[in-house]
């Protein structure tokens, strides 16, 4: 293993840690909020002198990693990151521990939007930003990670290959610049396009920033402490579903719109998504719920942000989550299990009881009728990942039980961490308090976030890798 070139690639995740600490700067001087400053310029210089030592550090190393080392940087980048980002948490007035600040900083980083913050409407509003920010920042950094890493053909257990149909040679160092600055480019205008649209409905700016860094991301982090209490008209609830909609679906649909005249060869699981959405839509369309609310609740649980409208009393939850698990598609920043390895297995297993019943009938083993054949490696990936994720499942229930939330708490709260959602009114978990859970409690949830986003399958592999060298 050569840290070495681990080392050069970590120190590319600090100086963004450094730009957000720069523009919270920036918006605390413009505002007079210069109770917390401090903390942003003690992050900015820590993010700046650790990019640099790593740097120095790696530049001499090769540039070409294998795809261990891959899996083994996206790990520790999430772990550095979030210590970065945690400094503002725990230097600031509201006496954060360290591991309540670690434990929300990696919350922002995957997307989850657990918190140990109550009365978030009493933050200091550059404390407000910053949660916010590391949501943004780390939707940009999965993106970077799903396109760049885990398209690697080693052990594509991603599958990107079968609904990406861009350049997907990363060998050349022009050509991952090239793709890089591709995925920053589009993921910015789409945060400009959902932050332009709240602000027209009539969310004032400060809120619609937020909410556009927490949308595009599939975050849960807010600005305030309700929902209803920012999206109030039918206008603003449709900019909404559109916002769960951009972060649900494959992430270069945009720019393929722009490219093609026809999408559906490329975009045939965003169709199905839709297709799916729309029926998950009409199955609850009888239980005396706005329309609007429950197509947002179907479109945050699928794109696993779990944002709703909808009231704590509600007997769907169990249906909510449900959704959750199925995710979003293969290229988004959704988690879950993903509808493609889905298809992949509820197909497969009919068609093996098609050729028991008649052995001599035509198999059509195409993906979403496109040029794509399932091939074995999909259906031992897809299955491997389904048994993965309830093994983690039960393995983060258990760890919960032993803290005093019950049974039915624990067996949520595991559901919510896997997919990366948060713990909202939708799932009736919002009286959730996590500053009380047992630090074993938030250590594990830590640890599960980050296996959430990158998968079990990855962990097992790097421990085989170390365990069973070559």
């Amino acid at each position: 293993m050569n840290f070495k070139k681990i080392s050069f690639y970590l120190s590319l995740f600090c100086f963004p840690v450094s730009f957000l600490s720069f523009i919270n700067i920036l918006y605390a001087s413009y505002f007079d909020y210069f109770l917390s400053i401090d903390t942003y310029f003690i992050t900015l210089a820590a993010s700046i002198l650790i990019g640099l030592s790593f740097l120095y550090y790696g530049k001499k190393g090769q540039k070409n990693i294998n795809f261990i080392e891959q899996l083994i940087l996206i790990i520790c980048a999430y772990i550095l990151t979030s210590i970065l980002i945690s400094i503002p948490f725990y230097l600031s007035n509201y006496q954060v521990t360290f591991i309540n600040s670690i434990f929300e900083s990696i919350s922002g980083l995957t997307g989850t939007g657990f918190s140990i913050f109550k009365d978030i409407k009493y933050l200091d509003p550059t404390l407000i930003l910053w949660r916010s920010s590391s949501q943004w920042l780390g939707g940009l950094f999965f993106l970077f990670f799903l396109l760049i890493i885990f398209s690697n053909k080693s052990f594509n257990y991603k599958m990107t290959n079968l609904t990406y149909s861009g350049d997907g040679n990363f060998t050349s160092e022009s050509n991952i610049k090239d793709n890089l600055f591709k995925i920053f480019i589009i993921y910015s205008l789409l945060s400009i396009v959902i932050l332009s649209l709240l602000n027209i409905s009539g969310v004032r700016l400060f809120n619609s920033l937020n909410l556009s860094m927490t949308l595009i991301s599939g975050g849960g982090f807010l600005p305030i402490d309700s929902l209803g209490k920012i999206i109030s008209t039918n206008f603003q609830k449709i900019i909404l579903i559109f916002s769960f909609m951009i972060s649900m679906l494959n992430f270069y649909l945009l720019l393929n719109i722009f490219n093609k005249n026809i999408l559906t060869k490329d975009h045939k699981e965003d169709l199905y998504l839709v297709l799916l959405f729309i029926v998950f839509c009409c199955l609850i369309y009888f239980n005396n719920y706005n329309v609007l609310d429950i197509i947002i609740s179907v479109s945050s649980s699928l794109a696993n942000s779990g944002l709703t409208l909808m009231e704590s009393d509600n007997n769907l939850s169990l249906y909510f989550l449900l959704i959750t698990i199925i995710g979003g598609s293969l290229i988004s920043n959704s988690s879950g299990i993903k509808l493609t390895r889905f298809y992949i297995l509820l197909k497969i297993t009919s068609l093996e009881i098609i050729k028991l019943i008649s052995p001599n009938s035509i198999i059509n083993k195409t993906i979403f009728g496109s040029d794509k054949k399932i091939i074995d490696d999909h259906v031992k990936i897809s299955f491997l990942i389904f048994i993965s994720f309830f093994l983690s499942l039960f393995i983060l229930s258990s760890l919960l039980v032993v803290d005093n939330i019950g049974f039915e708490k624990s067996f949520k709260l595991s559901i919510l961490t896997l997919t990366n959602t948060v713990n909202s009114e939708m799932y009736n978990m919002q009286n959730l308090n996590f500053a009380n859970l047992l630090t074993s409690s938030k250590i594990s949830l830590i640890l599960f976030m980050i296996i959430g986003k990158i998968e079990l399958i990855s962990v097992f592999l790097i421990f085989k890798k170390i365990l069973f060298k070559d």
